[in-house]
C-alpha cells in the first residue's frame, strides 16, 4: 500500500469517526461549470476559492494531519470549520510531462463557500496558511478504483496524452484530487486528475 493511499485511507478513517453523526454525509464541493467535453476529459470553469493549505516539505501524511487539525479547531477561535471535498495535491514532479515549471507540492482543503480570506479562522499551526485560489479553467480527467499511485499516474499520463492530441496547452501541474473515503467500494470511487488550461 503506497503512501498517499495509507494518507486517504487513515484521513478518512478520522474523518468518519469526528463529523459522522449517522446516515449518508453530503459534503460540500467548490462551485464550476463545464464548459466543454471531449474525448477523455472535460473542461470546467472554477470560482475563486479559499482553501487551508499545506506546502508539503516531509510528507502526505503530516500535511493532511496539520490540515484536518485546523478544521477540528487548531485555529485563533477554535472554530471547527465543515470538512468539503475533493481534498487535492499537487506533486513537485519531473519536467516529462508539458507543465509550468517551478510547481511545488502542497495539499489543500477547501472551505466552505461561506468563508472569505478575512473571516476564515487564523490557523495556530504555522505550517497550515489560508490561501486564496483564482478561478479559472481546469481539464479534468475522472476515474473510479483506489486512490493510488498506480491509477493516478495513469489517469495524468490519460490526461496530459488527451490534451497534447487536441492542443490546449496547460500551465499549472497535475492536482490529484479525491472524494471518498475506505468505506467506499473502489468501483463507486470518484477521483479525478486535474490541470489548469488556457481557455478562450
Amino acid at each position: 500500500m503506497n503512501a498517499w493511499f495509507k494518507t486517504i485511507a487513515l484521513s478518512w478513517l478520522v474523518i468518519v469517526a469526528s463529523f459522522a453523526a449517522g446516515g449518508a454525509m453530503a459534503y460540500e464541493e467548490p462551485r464550476y461549470e463545464i464548459v466543454h467535453k471531449a474525448d477523455g476529459y472535460e473542461v470546467r470553469k472554477y470560482f475563486d476559492r479559499v482553501a487551508a493549505q499545506v506546502t508539503k516539505a516531509d510528507s502526505s501524511n503530516k500535511a493532511f494531519r496539520a490540515l484536518f487539525g485546523y478544521i477540528s479547531g487548531a485555529n485563533q477561535t477554535s472554530a471547527k470549520v465543515s470538512m468539503t471535498i475533493p481534498v487535492t495535491q499537487s506533486e513537485k514532479i519531473a519536467m516529462t510531462v508539458p507543465v509550468t515549471q517551478g510547481d511545488g507540492g502542497y495539499m489543500r482543503f477547501f472551505l466552505p463557500a461561506s468563508y472569505t480570506l478575512e473571516t476564515a479562522p487564523k490557523p495556530t499551526n504555522p505550517d497550515v496558511a489560508i490561501v486564496a485560489v483564482k478561478g479559472g479553467y481546469y481539464a479534468v480527467y475522472s476515474y473510479s478504483g483506489r486512490a493510488n499511485d498506480t491509477n493516478f499516474d495513469e489517469a495524468r499520463n490519460h490526461l496530459i496524452a488527451k490534451l497534447a492530441r487536441d492542443g490546449i496547452a496547460t500551465t499549472s501541474a497535475v492536482i490529484r484530487a479525491t472524494y471518498n473515503g475506505p468505506f467506499t467500494l473502489p468501483f463507486n470511487r470518484r477521483n479525478e486528475a486535474l490541470i489548469r488550461v488556457e481557455w478562450p
